[in-house]
């Protein structure tokens, strides 16, 4: 399955958890929900990846983590702001790019409507 398709699986059951949930909660309540939904949809979903920082050759556990990557393809950053910033971007670039991955899907359930907190990330 390509990016792109797990991605469309992945906005499908976002907009599913806000559609029940509605805006309003903390991040953590929308992690758990999209990943029972995207696990219903038959995706395999790790929580919290650990992304160590790789300099000068010495492997640093720094502490980031990945909210959701899917199907080890697609990043998944979760907000719950009144908007995105450059930071949050940026903050999805790092994981791309630590990572080595090609897409990431910043999330923000703190909107009316789901399709206004969507932002599709490239590598």
């Amino acid at each position: 399955m390509t990016e792109n398709e797990i991605s469309n699986i992945i906005i499908g059951c976002a907009i599913n958890v806000h559609t029940q949930l509605g805006p309003g909660l903390l991040e953590s309540a929308y992690q758990e929900c999209l990943m029972y939904e995207l696990k219903l949809a038959g995706l395999k979903v790790r929580k919290e990846k650990p992304m160590p920082i790789v300099y000068k050759d010495v492997k640093l556990d720094h502490g980031y983590r990945i909210d959701l990557l899917v199907e080890e393809k697609v990043v998944i950053e979760i907000k719950t702001i009144e908007s995105f910033t450059d930071v949050h971007t940026a903050q999805v670039l790092t994981y791309l790019r630590l990572g080595n991955y090609k897409l990431g899907l910043l999330l923000n359930f703190h909107v009316a409507m789901l399709k206004h907190g969507i932002k599709r990330i490239i590598n």
